[in-house]
C-alpha cells in the first residue's frame, strides 16, 4: 500500500524508535509515549483504516473471552434470542407459545416485556433485574469474578441485540435499560466490574439487523418511538441511529473490542468507514490498541474476521476469532436449555488456539441475573485447566503445524464443538519460538507417539528437554526417555495410567535455539511433479493460458505444463511456479469449499503462498496462506478436471505427493 495515502500513516513505535526513543511532545503533534501501534490518525477511507493493526499483541495473547446474551428476550425464556422476531410469525412455535402464555402479539406486543405487563395467568413480567444490594439476584462483581476464575482475558455483554433495546444510558434511544425496565446502566456496571478484575472489555452490538429484516412480521407501529424500536423509521434514519449508538458506546465506555454481527453490508460503505475511523481515532486518544471484529462489511487488513460457532480446519492467517455458545439450542437462557460438555468446549478452545485464533464463549444468564450452575461448572472447568496449564495457551502462537489425530474440528462456521481423543494432539509454541507445546486431548498411555515429529520430517538434534506439565502450575515431570524414527517421536510417559486427572495433558519440548521447521527432508529446489493421491492425476497449468485460468489435473506425460517449482519464501511458505507459463498457483482469496484454484503472475500476496502440511507416507496437504483452504482433487478422475480448494481434512482428495524430476 502506498505510504502517500496519508501524510501521517506510519507507525508511532517506528517513529519513536527512529528518534532514539526520545519523544518530543511537539513532534508532529505526538504525545510523549504511545501504547498503540499503527497510524496516529485515521480518515474515513479504506486506504487509511486498512493500516490499523487488526489483532494487537494483547489480543493474540488473550486467547479466551466470554460474552453473554442477556436482555429483554431472556424474559420469555422460550426457543431462543430470536423470540422477538418469531413471536410475530403466525403459526410459529414462538407465536403459538406467546398466544398461549401472554396473548396475541397484536394485543400483547414485545415491548410489554420492556414496560411490564401481566401475562394471561396474572403474573407481572418485565425485564427488570435487580442488584443483590437492592434485594435482587444480579451482582456484576460476582459475574466478573466468575469470568476471572474461568480464565477469560476479555469479557463483556451483548449491549444491544437485534431487538433494538440498548443496555446502556442512551441519549439517542429511549428504549434503554436506564429509562425503562431495570433503571440501571447495565453496560456501565459490567464494564466497571470487568475492568476491576484486570480483564479487557468487549462490547457486542447486533443492531444492524434491527432495521434490515429482524422485525419483518411486525405490523406498522403507531408512534415514532415504537417505530424506532421495531426498525420502521426508514433506512437513512436507522443508519444514523446505528452510528450514533456506536459512538455512545465508544465515548462512554471505551471498549477494547467492539464485536458486531452480520448485515453490515446493508449499511452504506461511508457509514462503516465513519465508524472505523472514529473508533480508531478515539483509541489513539486513549492510548490503547483496540479490536473491531466482523462477519461482513469490513476486511481482515484492519479488522478481525469472526467465525460463528466454528473456525478453519487448519492454520489460518491473519489472526481470527470465533464466537461459540455454551449451548447448542440457544444463545440466551431458555427453560430446559442444555450445554456442551466441558471437554467439548475446552478441546475446541485448544484447537482454535493451535490454528491461530481466539475463542469468545457465550453464556446465557437468566433474566433475573442468575448464571445457572451448569454454565458455571463449564466455565470453572475451563478456568481450572487454564490455571494449571495456561502456559501452553496464553501468550503462545500457532506453530507450523496445528496438530494431528483423527478428530476433525472446524472447517467453517456452524461446526459443532467436539471432544478429542487421546490420539489427538494440538501444537502451540512460545513467542520466542524456543518451546513447543504438544497438548494431548486425553491420557496417551505409557507412550506418547507424535507422528508430526518423525525423523523423516524434523531434525530434533537441538531438543534440550521434554517435560510433562504437572497437576499444578509450575510443576514439571522430566521425560528423559524418547526415541525418534520415521513414524514419529516416541516419548515414555510416567505411567500407563494418568498420574492426575485433567481434560488434556501437555508435553513441553524445549530447544536450544529456535524450534526446527518441519519438513520431509529438504524440499526439492528443482522441478517437481505434484500428484493427487485420490485421482493419481498431476497438477496441470493447461499451458500458455490467460491469468485467472483454472488449474487442472492431467495424466502425467512429462510435459512442462505438469512441472512445477516450489520456491521457498521463508517461514514455511512457498510459491508454486509452473514451468510452461511462469505463473503461480493462486487461490484468488476465494474461501468457499469447491472454489477453483487459479493461476496468475506472481505478486507476492498471501493468496499465492502455500504451506506443505506433511500428513505422513510422503503425502502433503498444500494449504493456501490467504484462505486457509487446501488444493483438492475432489475425486475427479477425468483428465482435464479442475483442481478445487477445500478446507483441510482427512480425505485423500486433499493429499498430494511431490516427486522431484
Amino acid at each position: 500500500m502506498s505510504s502517500s495515502s496519508s501524510s501521517y500513516q506510519f507507525s508511532r513505535r517506528a517513529l519513536l524508535a527512529g528518534a532514539g526513543g526520545v519523544a518530543a511532545s511537539g513532534l508532529l503533534g505526538f504525545r510523549p509515549a504511545f501504547a498503540t501501534d499503527g497510524p496516529q490518525s485515521y480518515t474515513a477511507s479504506w486506504s487509511s483504516v486498512d493500516q490499523h493493526p487488526p489483532a494487537p499483541e494483547w489480543f493474540q495473547d488473550a486467547k479466551f473471552g466470554i460474552y453473554y446474551h442477556w436482555g429483554v428476550f431472556s424474559v420469555p425464556a422460550f426457543a431462543n434470542e430470536w423470540y422477538p422476531r418469531n413471536m410475530y410469525n403466525n403459526g410459529s412455535n414462538e407465536n403459538n407459545h406467546h398466544k398461549s402464555v401472554y396473548g396475541d402479539p397484536s394485543a400483547w406486543p414485545y415491548h410489554n416485556f420492556i414496560n411490564g405487563a401481566r401475562d394471561k395467568a396474572g403474573n407481572f413480567v418485565q425485564f427488570a433485574p435487580k442488584l443483590k444490594s437492592a434485594g435482587g439476584s444480579f451482582d456484576p462483581n460476582e459475574w466478573a469474578q466468575l469470568f476471572a476464575d474461568a480464565g477469560a482475558r476479555f469479557a463483556g455483554p451483548v449491549a444491544e441485540h437485534h431487538d433494538g433495546y440498548s443496555m446502556w444510558n442512551s441519549q439517542v434511544n429511549e428504549w434503554n435499560s436506564v429509562a425503562t425496565g431495570p433503571r440501571l446502566d447495565l453496560l456501565r456496571l459490567h464494564a466497571d466490574a470487568i475492568r476491576a478484575k484486570g480483564i479487557k472489555l468487549i462490547v457486542s452490538l447486533h443492531h444492524a439487523y434491527n432495521f434490515t429484516g429482524f422485525y419483518q412480521w411486525v405490523p406498522t407501529q403507531s408512534t415514532n418511538s415504537l417505530k424506532k424500536l421495531y426498525g420502521q423509521l426508514g433506512a437513512s434514519t436507522h443508519q444514523q441511529l446505528w452510528y450514533d449508538k456506536l459512538r455512545e458506546v465508544i465515548d462512554g465506555y471505551q471498549p477494547d473490542v467492539i464485536w458486531q454481527d452480520f448485515n453490515l453490508t446493508q449499511l452504506p460503505e461511508s457509514r462503516r468507514l465513519d465508524f472505523l475511523s472514529y473508533y480508531y481515532n478515539r483509541a489513539v486518544s486513549w492510548n490503547k490498541d483496540v479490536v473491531a471484529t466482523y462477519k461482513d462489511g469490513f476486511n481482515n487488513r484492519g479488522e478481525v474476521f469472526d467465525y460463528e460457532r466454528g473456525g478453519p480446519a487448519g492454520i489460518q492467517t491473519p489472526y481470527w476469532l470465533t464466537d461459540d455458545s455454551i449451548s447448542s439450542s440457544s444463545w440466551c437462557y431458555t427453560v430446559g436449555i442444555g450445554y456442551y460438555s466441558l471437554n467439548a468446549m475446552l478441546h475446541s478452545l485448544i484447537d482454535r488456539v493451535s490454528k491461530n485464533g481466539n475463542m469468545l464463549l457465550n453464556i446465557a444468564p437468566m433474566a433475573d441475573g442468575t448464571i445457572p450452575s451448569g454454565q458455571r461448572s463449564v466455565l470453572l472447568g475451563i478456568g481450572d485447566y487454564l490455571k494449571r496449564f495456561g502456559e501452553s495457551i496464553y501468550a503462545t502462537r500457532a506453530w507450523s503445524v496445528y496438530g494431528e489425530g483423527p478428530t476433525q474440528m472446524g472447517g467453517g462456521s456452524f461446526t459443532t464443538p467436539r471432544a478429542g481423543t487421546n490420539t489427538d494432539i494440538r501444537f502451540t509454541r512460545s513467542k520466542d519460538n524456543t518451546v513447543l507445546y504438544a497438548t494431548v486431548l486425553g491420557w496417551p498411555g505409557g507412550t506418547l507417539n507424535i507422528g508430526t515429529l518423525g525423523s523423516n520430517r524434523i531434525n530434533l538434534s537441538t531438543l534440550a528437554s521434554v517435560q510433562l506439565l504437572g497437576s499444578t502450575a509450575g510443576q514439571y515431570t522430566n521425560l528423559p526417555t524418547r526415541t525418534q524414527d520415521g513414524s514419529g517421536l516416541h516419548i515414555t510417559m510416567p505411567s500407563s495410567s494418568a498420574p492426575f486427572s485433567a481434560p488434556a495433558y501437555v508435553v513441553k519440548l524445549t530447544f536450544n535455539g529456535s524450534i526446527p521447521a518441519p519438513g520431509s527432508g529438504p524440499t526439492p529446489t528443482g522441478w517437481v511433479r505434484i500428484n493427487n493421491v485420490s485421482t493419481n492425476l498431476a497438477l496441470d497449468s493447461g499451458g500458455s493460458v490467460a491469468s485467472g485460468s483454472a488449474l487442472k489435473q492431467w495424466n502425467y506425460d512429462g510435459s512442462n505444463n505438469l512441472q512445477w517449482q516450489l520456491v521457498d519464501l521463508g517461514s514455511g511458505w512457498y510459491r508454486i511456479v509452473n514451468r510452461t507459463n511462469g505463473m503461480v498457483a493462486d487461490s484468488w482469496g476465494n474461501t468457499a469449499n469447491g472454489a477453483n484454484c487459479l493461476q496468475s503472475a506472481w505478486n507476492g500476496g498471501n493468496n499465492q503462498q502455500w504451506r506443505l502440511n506433511n500428513v505422513g507416507n510422503g503425502r502433503y496437504q498444500i494449504i493456501n496462506r490467504g484462505t486457509g483452504t487446501a488444493l483438492d482433487g475432489a475425486g475427479l478422475t477425468t483428465a482435464g478436471s479442475a483442481v478445487q480448494m477445500w478446507a483441510p481434512n482427512s480425505s485423500t482428495n486433499n493429499q498430494w505427493t511431490i516427486t522431484a524430476l
